[in-house]
């Protein structure tokens, strides 16, 4: 489980599609606020990507992401979670996208010492 944060226009959907080509998937990557939730087919596991930017209370998309987000089928991505707070795993590596200037970020990426090996080729 991954959660994406920063301003608007910080990369959040940017970052997703890197994820979603790095997985081996030709889906094409899409931002989600309009459609609340996307689903993106790799070779090994699906990409779901959620943005709740748009929403004053989770609702069924919450109910949805509940659903999935423990399932070993799926990666899911969430932008926007702080109304899913609840729902969101401890266990989860937190991609924080900070604007440093017109097209750089600052990448600061979080996460419990049980998901180190997640990161271990990221290093």
């Amino acid at each position: 489980m991954l959660e994406l944060t920063s301003d608007l226009g910080g990369g959040k959907t940017t970052f997703t599609r890197g994820l979603v080509r790095g997985s081996g998937s030709k889906d094409r990557v899409g931002s989600p606020t309009f459609t609340l939730s996307r689903e993106y087919n790799a070779p090994k596991f699906t990409v779901a990507h959620f943005d709740f930017y748009r929403l004053g209370e989770a609702g069924i998309v919450g109910d949805e992401l509940d659903e999935i987000i423990h399932d070993p089928a799926y990666v899911t991505v969430v932008e926007w979670g702080d109304i899913v707070h609840d729902v969101l795993p401890e266990g989860r590596v937190t991609v924080k996208l900070e604007l440093t200037g017109e097209d750089t970020r600052l990448i600061t990426i979080t996460y419990p010492e049980t998901l180190a090996y997640v990161m271990e080729g990221a290093k």
